[in-house]
């Protein structure tokens, strides 16, 4: 016998939204959704307003590596009886352009950046990037409103500190650096406005600076790209110059070592202009095949030392430039109509979000209410 239980039943409706009940919500509070999409409209307008403008300066180029260097051929395998390595393949002297960011963000680059001369405009001479963002840049109504209001906290403990500053000092006996904190708040901008991004698939490496002026950012973005080349030269040349240092100090051995036997052979003939004897002839044999070969590996460093000097001369790796900097024309930032699509779409699901919590909690209290009863 089988009993039937209604209360089981459910009607398969039940789980599904309802649209309509939630268009009429939304028809109800119309007039609220208006008003929070209207005011989030007229922030996202005040945003797009008075943000500061920012223009975009980049190059593209593509570094320059040198072939690898086979050795000098038979010379090395000359050389390599003395126990010398003049071999060197240059592929261990390159630095691979994807190690090019951790270039720009280092310490002493980032130094250099703050000593970069700009042009600004109502000022006659140039002045540097550290002293435009302390005495010259205003930051705008924007951010003196970010800056105390979320940014308070922040103003209100730096305050407090007061007088406490840190001190620069540029280079320690250790040869520690310790960046002071005005510095490390304009390293923190330059990370932003510094970009450098390697393609390691087609070879090339695109090199971006933001700022508030179009030739500014110009003229930073050619410096920049100007110090990362000086840096990736000195790194090479510092390599050939080991090796330059390394093949000099071996000349200057074999060198001495050619002359001492050069000295006892002349000794040896001068002591003995008529050789009669079978040993004697022995003697000058050995003493001129030591010649022989003590002046190959001479002559053979020689060359190599003139192949070094040479290649600290050559070893410059420059940059193929495919796009040169130039002066932006357009500013890349703010978007305004971008701003205020976002902020338009923020304040809809913000006006959505309180209708429909407004009208949950509305009936949640409702059933709590019968409950009670």
């Amino acid at each position: 016998m089988s009993s039937t239980h209604p209360q089981n039943k459910q009607n398969p409706n039940e789980d599904e939204i309802d649209l309509l009940a939630l268009g009429k919500i939304i028809w109800k509070s119309r007039k609220q959704i208006i008003t929070v999409v209207i005011i989030f409209m007229i922030l996202g307008f005040f945003v797009a307003m008075f943000s500061p403008k920012e223009f975009t300066a980049s190059s593209t180029f593509v570094p320059q590596v040198s072939e690898p260097n086979r050795g000098g051929g038979s010379l090395g395998g000359l050389a390599s009886l003395a126990g010398i390595n003049l071999g060197g393949g240059a592929s261990g002297t390159e630095i691979p352009p994807l190690l090019y960011p951790k270039i720009t963000s280092s310490v002493s680059f980032r130094k250099a950046l703050l000593e970069a001369k700009i042009n600004v405009d109502g000022i006659v001479e140039p002045v540097t990037y550290q002293q435009y963002y302390s005495e010259i840049f205003s930051p705008g109504i924007l951010a003196n409103v970010k800056k105390y209001t979320f940014g308070l906290p922040g103003v209100i403990i730096k305050a407090l500190k007061g007088g406490q500053k840190e001190e620069a000092v540029l280079k320690l006996e250790n040869g520690l650096i310790r960046v002071s904190q005005d510095e490390f708040t304009h390293f923190k901008r330059l990370d932003r406005q510094l970009l450098v991004t390697p393609n390691d698939k087609e070879g090339f490496v695109s090199l971006e600076f933001v700022m508030p002026e179009p030739v500014m950012a110009a003229q930073l973005a050619k410096h920049a790209q100007d110090l990362l080349q000086k840096e990736v030269i000195a790194y090479k040349i510092s390599k050939a110059k080991e090796q330059l240092k390394f093949t000099e100090e071996r000349y200057e051995e074999k060198k001495a070592e050619f002359n001492q036997i050069q000295a006892r052979l002349a000794n040896f003939r001068d002591r003995n202009q008529n050789i009669s004897s079978a040993t004697a002839m022995n003697q000058l044999h050995r003493l001129e095949a030591e010649y022989n070969f003590a002046f190959n590996i001479y002559t053979d460093i020689a060359k190599q030392l003139e192949l070094a000097k040479l290649q600290v001369s050559k070893d410059t790796p420059v940059f193929s430039v495919i796009e040169p900097v130039t002066i932006p024309v357009e500013k890349s930032a703010p978007k305004k109509p971008l701003i205020l699509a976002i902020f338009t779409i923020l304040g809809v699901v913000v006006a959505l979000g309180y209708v429909f919590g407004s009208a949950f909690l509305k009936g949640v209290k409702e059933q709590w209410g019968e409950e009670e009863e």
